[in-house]
């Protein structure tokens, strides 16, 4: 199925790993590290965002519902509507932390900072 601007509504998420992250502003915030599917439900529980850092140096990994991200042609990006300040205050722990647990711990608490509607 193709979407109104002819591209079509399935990627695959090599494509979309890697692709950059960006505010409503247009500023560079960081970009789409991993994908966290619960194979079970055939639901994406997360995607994991690297903010931050040199060179993996500092870097933060987020997760963010995947409901929160906008993909943007024009800026060949996902865009957020989120605040730095809330994203700065938003859950982040190593790749390793986050997928803990099936990553539950992590999709529980993630989904109620963003206040985002649970698919589970």
């Amino acid at each position: 199925m193709t979407t109104a601007t002819g591209h079509t509504a399935a990627i695959l998420a090599s494509t979309v790993i890697g692709t950059e992250v960006k505010n409503m502003n247009g500023d560079d915030l960081g970009e789409i590290e991993d994908i966290v599917l619960d194979k079970l439900s055939n639901n994406i529980k997360f995607v994991i965002v690297s903010f931050g850092g040199f060179l993996g140096m500092g870097e933060k990994y987020h997760p963010l519902p995947w409901s929160v991200l906008k993909y943007s042609p024009e800026e060949d990006a996902y865009l957020i509507n989120l605040s730095k300040e809330k994203l700065k205050a938003a859950p982040a722990d190593s790749i390793e932390a986050l997928t803990r647990n099936d990553g539950d711990d992590y999709r529980e608490r993630v989904y109620s900072y963003y206040e985002t509607p649970r698919y589970w």
